[in-house]
């Protein structure tokens, strides 16, 4: 494994496998201790009304609930939210489609998240409370219904007592300007300030607004800063932003070595959804 300055990117994951049909298999027998403490663990994933990405949001809730665990959806009214529909069907995507858009393994697991009875059944997010639960996840996503998560006093607030509580937390993509975003309790700056942390690069996020934006315009653009500047900014110079490798392979269920994933003590990042398995394998080392 490689130590960055302050964080651990993650070279492997003894602890978790993950069958070919994309569940979760523990290397360990169900009743192991360790695998009992996960199975104990809530973890809480705010979501907005319509635009976060199916992959970042579905593969981790797929191999969470695979050890145990168990996920409390919350939306900004208490009512089901809808993924970006456009990275389910790759519609306007063109040529691009195939490499763009979810693949079949995160396409399944979100047609199984939709019918599960904790996503449809959500909390509306002026529930929430730090104390409730023993994790936090945040998923990403760019398209312009992903805003009103991203932009959420009331949000910021709870991720930024998440942090304060010392428990773990997980973002990933867009997820991570969130945490940029956040504040400790009384404090001014960021909640990622002095912290080690990956998000989606520069690279990845002006290739694929490149690519689409004669069809999609700013589709791929969120914002005209760039992730990588902002979360970059919100570190600052006592933090490290960590770009990760070159290419755009995804990890899958059968093979995490695509994924990249920065662990900086209690938190966990990850980049764009080919990093999700890996993503949710960090975060399972963190519950257990």
């Amino acid at each position: 494994m490689e130590l960055s300055r302050r964080g651990l990117i993650l070279g492997g994951l003894a602890s978790v496998a993950v069958g070919c049909a994309g569940t979760a298999m523990p290397l360990a027998e169900p009743g192991e201790p360790r695998l009992k403490r996960v199975a104990e663990r809530t973890v809480v994933m705010p979501l907005p009304r319509v635009g976060f990405d199916p992959t970042e949001a579905a593969v981790p809730w797929q191999q969470l609930t695979a050890f145990g665990a168990t996920l409390v959806f919350a939306t900004p009214d208490g009512k089901p939210a809808a993924a970006d529909e456009r990275m389910l069907t790759g519609e306007g995507l063109g040529r691009y489609a195939e490499r763009l858009r979810a693949d079949a393994n995160a396409r399944a697991a979100y047609g199984r998240m939709q019918g599960s009875g904790d996503f449809r059944n959500p909390r509306p997010w002026s529930e929430l409370r730090a104390a409730d639960y023993d994790a936090l996840l945040l998923p990403g996503g760019h398209a312009k219904g992903m805003k009103e998560y991203l932009e959420s006093p009331l949000l910021q607030r709870f991720v930024g007592e998440f942090f304060a509580s010392g428990r773990p937390v997980a973002a990933i993509c867009h997820g991570v300007v969130l945490a940029a975003r956040s504040r400790l309790p009384g404090g001014e700056q960021s909640a990622l300030a002095g912290r080690t942390t990956t998000a989606l690069p520069r690279r990845m996020e002006k290739l694929a607004w490149q690519l689409t934006r004669r069809k999609l315009g700013d589709y791929y653009r969120t914002y005209p800063t760039y992730v990588q500047d902002e979360v970059a900014a919100a570190v600052g110079a006592a933090g490290t932003y960590e770009v990760g490798p070159g290419g755009f392979e995804r990890d899958r269920p059968d093979d995490l070595s695509p994924g990249f994933v920065v662990v900086d003590g209690r938190y966990v990042s990850a980049r764009w959804p080919g990093d999700a398995h890996r993503f949710a394998a960090a975060l399972l080392e963190q519950l257990a």
